[in-house]
C-alpha cells in the first residue's frame, strides 16, 4: 500500500488524462496507471516548467 496521498490538479479534466502529485511531495504518476511507474522529481522546478508552458502540445 502507498504512503503517499495523490492529488490532480483541479483544471484535470474527466476522462483522467492527467498526472497526479504526491504528498508528501516529490512522485509523479499517470493518473491512469495508478500502479504504474513513478517519477522522483524537484516539484518547484517541475512546476515551474509546467507554468512556463512546456509541456504544452
Amino acid at each position: 500500500m502507498s504512503t503517499h496521498a495523490w492529488q490532480k490538479s483541479s483544471y484535470s479534466n474527466a476522462n483522467g488524462n492527467c498526472v497526479e502529485l504526491s504528498n508528501p511531495r516529490g512522485l509523479i504518476r499517470d493518473s491512469k496507471d495508478p500502479a504504474g511507474p513513478r517519477l522522483s522529481v524537484d516539484v518547484a522546478v517541475f512546476l515551474r516548467a509546467v507554468r512556463a508552458g512546456r509541456f504544452a502540445r
